[in-house]
């Protein structure tokens, strides 16, 4: 089977301020993040590097053949080491740029064919006549939007607007919509529009209390799809900050374990409809390695 993370994070030092409190590593892997000591990383991560040589030993070992790599304002732009670890590895990553609608500029470097806003963290409308001719830009260039929403509906709908005048730009909407939240249907109905795509980025975090193998999870797979398509949805890890509570392989396990959706249905998810939506080519076969616990 062809597995695809639609939603993954490297870094290779995760330091800067948002809203005017400071993010930087602390040793094991933590992290101070708004004034309070954080487990952002596996603590065997101990250096603070979370860097796609350690991540590419993560998805050999979990036989997932190839991964997008988003942006977070909160990680600090790692546009420098993004467009080394696009050149390095074209067959395994496709990276996006970090699009920082707030502060600008509204730009995406040469070398990368995607940009991620983190847009739950924006402050500024996302119908902005200048922002909008941004949008136009990046659909008559073929390029990607990677874009998280706050659980809110007004922008969610000025989202939807931004959809309706870009009809041609290619959307992955990130993190299930926020499937625990108020307003995660709102979200997912945005699949409805031809080019506008769901990744489930975060999914085992939002449902961290049920804990694997997420029987909930499942089933709002299943409810998105017959919302907008199971072709519309993509799995995605949010690697490197889940693997803090399960193994990469679990973020997925679940979903290819699970007796409620279909195998056609699970190769979708998992990784065809990531395939078909950023282009990528030949994914390697990856061989089962026995643990030397089994």
């Amino acid at each position: 089977m062809i597995i695809i993370d639609a939603h993954s994070h490297l870094w290779l030092r995760q330091e800067t301020v948002v809203d005017g409190q400071p993010i930087f590593p602390l040793p094991g892997g933590r992290a101070m993040f708004f004034g309070e000591i954080r487990q952002m990383l596996p603590p065997f991560m101990a250096d603070g590097a979370n860097t796609a040589e350690i991540f590419l030993s993560n998805m050999n070992y979990a036989q997932v053949g190839a991964a997008v790599v988003v942006q977070e304002v909160i990680d600090g732009n790692q546009d420098a080491y993004l467009k080394e670890v696009q050149e390095k590895y074209p067959s395994r990553f496709f990276c996006c740029s970090l699009l920082d609608i707030d502060k600008g500029p509204l730009e995406i470097p040469e070398g990368f064919r995607a940009a991620a806003v983190p847009g739950h963290r924006m402050k500024r409308n996302l119908t902005d006549p200048e922002l909008v001719a941004f949008f136009k830009k990046m659909e008559e260039q073929g390029q990607i939007l990677s874009m998280c929403l706050d659980d809110n509906a007004t922008q969610i709908a000025q989202f939807k607007e931004v959809i309706q005048e870009c009809p041609g730009l290619k959307v992955a909407i990130g993190h299930f919509g926020m499937v625990t939240g108020k307003c995660w249907e709102q979200q997912v109905k945005l699949a409805q529009a031809p080019n506008v795509y769901v990744e489930t980025g975060g999914m085992t975090w939002l449902f961290n209390s049920e804990f694997y193998p997420y029987p909930s999870a499942v089933r709002s797979i299943r409810e998105a799809a017959d919302m907008v398509g199971m072709d519309k949805l993509m799995w995605g890890s949010d690697y490197p900050r889940t693997i803090c509570a399960i193994t990469y392989k679990m973020s997925y396990d679940f979903v290819l374990k699970s007796k409620e959706l279909s195998q056609e249905d699970k190769e979708a998810f998992l990784g065809l409809n990531a395939k078909r939506f950023y282009g990528f080519g030949d994914i390697p076969e990856l061989p089962y390695i026995k643990n030397m616990s089994e």
